[in-house]
């Protein structure tokens, strides 16, 4: 096994600038932001240029990443849109949130992060274009003031009238800005936006072709998938210049992230959700406040737990004791830094099928695969239904190639601990009904790819 890098070798020149930068914070900053969580569905940190890609798919995301706190080692808690997005708004891990499959509801009544924010005086609001995210099969509407679905449009090569683009996302999240400060003395708001670009099946956006390098007569899925990040990275341009136009830039707080990545042919799997291999389940994430969080990278371990913390700790609302993710906001503010961490992710199958005769669909525990941890540079995973245990180097082994467990490997302490606390959250959830789903939503997950 390597050595486990310094956990914040980069972070000590991040703090050491936010120590001379704190007079200026404290005279600038507003300590009541408005917060922006933008989300960009199957984005593979490393088709982003601020994580070394080669191809200049994303220069309006990398300008914004340049300008905060960049995470170089971030992980989803699962890699389904469903599921993690749930973590993200809840702080919770599926197993607790009970969304642990697409089509699987959250129990309702949790706390979250939206929430919180307006019980202290934030007005909240949320833009997704994918059907994976409709309020009836998540519950996240229940989180937001406004709850906005976008799901008419035909994305894919008109055969699937159940998405939006990010244009049209765009367009919604900044009609409801506008509105909102037509109505009065101007409150902070938190805005959720999630865009569905690059999913699968990707779709060819010519006019970005030539700044990227794409030849269209010879197109590979990896090339439109990188026109998909070009398109999107030009909406987020655009919705946060018209942000802008609103808001201040030291009042305005950004959180960049996806809810997971994808595998575009490694390990000979396309997609997501099955596995727990890096392409699908690690992340970009970045958080940018200008006058508060000065330009760095940290390279501990994150995950998308930590923001329901970090940002209610950022903008001096109490954080929850019950949650399992940590505040970056000690590091952020120069007087420390996180521990290393053990990191427990789990896989489940797509999506439930609407079928109460499905043993699967009855019970939450019967749709778990995969169950791994990452404690430094080593990745253990277990396949659940074999015990199949496979041990990966990722700092000298970053395509996951070579498993250096033995045949007769057995679950460390690390991973025991993970698989038994996921397994008893799961055995929990089994008594919680699951809804039978309408035959529109089957066959739009089916479409999705989530349904076998």
């Amino acid at each position: 096994m390597s050595k486990r890098r310094n956990p914040i070798v980069t972070t000590f020149s991040f703090v050491a600038t936010f120590i001379l930068f704190l007079p200026f914070v404290s005279e600038s900053a507003s300590p009541r932001p408005s917060v922006v969580v933008i989300t960009v569905d199957a984005l593979r940190a490393d088709h982003l240029g601020s994580y070394g890609y080669s191809r200049s798919t994303s220069p309006n995301i990398d300008r914004l990443m340049s300008q905060g706190l960049r995470f170089e080692r971030a992980w989803t808690p699962e890699p389904l849109t469903g599921p993690a997005m749930c973590s993200m708004v809840t702080g919770l891990e599926p197993h607790d949130h009970a969304a642990t499959r697409n089509g699987l509801r959250m129990k309702p009544g949790l706390n979250s992060l939206p929430k919180t924010l307006a019980e202290n005086g934030w007005k909240t609001a949320a833009f997704v274009g994918t059907w994976t995210l409709k309020d009836n099969l998540t519950l996240l509407g229940e989180h937001f003031e406004t709850y906005g679905e976008r799901l008419e449009r035909k994305r894919w090569f008109g055969i699937l009238n159940s998405e939006a683009t990010c244009e049209d996302v765009t367009d919604d999240a900044l009609d409801w800005l506008g509105e909102e400060r037509k109505k009065g003395p101007e409150k902070p708001f938190f805005l959720w936006v999630h865009y569905i670009e690059p999913h699968a099946p990707y779709r060819f956006h010519n006019e970005y072709a030539d700044r990227i390098g794409v030849n269209d007569d010879q197109l590979t899925k990896k090339d439109r998938y990188d026109t998909e990040i070009a398109a999107v990275d030009a909406s987020i341009d655009r919705l946060l210049s018209g942000i802008r136009q609103a808001v201040e830039e030291k009042d305005l707080l950004v959180v960049l992230t996806a809810d997971h990545g994808e595998s575009l042919g490694e390990h000979n799997y396309w997609g997501h959700g099955r596995y727990l291999y890096e392409p699908s389940l690690r992340i970009p994430l970045g958080i940018v406040w200008p006058g508060v969080i000065p330009a760095g990278t940290v390279s501990s371990q994150a995950t998308l737990l930590d923001l329901m913390p970090t940002l209610l700790d950022l903008v001096g609302v109490e954080v929850p004791e019950d949650l399992p993710g940590e505040s970056w906001a000690t590091t952020i503010r120069g007087a420390g830094e996180i521990a290393e961490r053990v990191g427990c992710y789990q896989a489940h199958r797509g999506a439930v099928h609407g079928d109460s005769s499905r043993e699967s669909d009855k019970k939450r525990s019967k749709g778990l695969i995969w169950v791994g941890v990452i404690n430094g540079d080593t990745k253990e995973i277990v396949k659940v239904s074999r015990q199949l245990i496979q041990i990966y180097d990722l700092a000298a082994d970053p395509g996951e190639l070579d498993t250096l467990a033995p045949v007769d490997a057995k679950p460390s302490d690390s991973l025991s601990a993970c698989l038994a606390r996921v397994a008893e959250g799961l055995g929990s959830l089994d008594t919680l009904a699951t809804q039978k789903l309408d035959d529109e939503t089957v066959e739009k997950l089916r479409a999705l790819g989530y349904l076998e």
